[in-house]
């Protein structure tokens, strides 16, 4: 995607939720410019790995998780390369790993992005508090703005 001076690069967290599907949807209709250059960012956790200590130890375990996550990422393409077609649109798919919320921060400054799109699961304040929040992460340590899109059918109540 050749970068001209009136495109702009548009990061897209991505993962197979309603949430980011519904973020998807929102860009789309509301935000999305003709010359928008998207690059659509998942972030592999590899949870599996990190939560069985007893599976490093087995290569053909690791494997098969691997190659799991693989075929996930290969079924979100193209979930998502569905959703691009009616907008004659493409998009650069980066796939990365580790920690999401840093992730998906260090990619909007790797691809030079100008803003990042992304779900939000909706937590209430405790959850939030005690479990972290991705699009909390990404909203304080971002260099650049963040859409949020909050799923309408998941509006959490918040204490005024």
């Amino acid at each position: 995607m050749a970068k001209s001076a009136s495109n702009r690069t548009v990061l897209m967290a991505i993962d197979d939720s309603e949430f980011s599907e519904f973020a998807f949807d929102f860009y789309a209709q509301h935000v999305r410019k003709d010359r928008d250059d998207l690059v659509l960012v998942h972030v592999s956790e590899f949870t599996s790995l990190v939560n069985a200590p007893a599976l490093l130890t087995d290569p053909v375990v690791v494997k098969e998780l691997v190659k799991e996550e693989e075929e996930n990422v290969k079924c979100l393409v193209d979930k998502y390369s569905k959703k691009l077609k009616p907008l004659h649109a493409g998009a650069k798919v980066k796939q990365m790993a580790g920690r999401v919320g840093e992730a998906i921060v260090l990619a909007a400054k790797e691809e030079g992005a100008s803003l990042v799109v992304m779900g939000t699961r909706g937590m209430g304040r405790v959850r939030r508090t005690l479990l972290g929040s991705v699009s909390d992460y990404v909203l304080h340590h971002s260099h650049v703005p963040v859409l949020i899109c909050r799923h309408q059918d998941h509006q959490v109540e918040h204490l005024h």
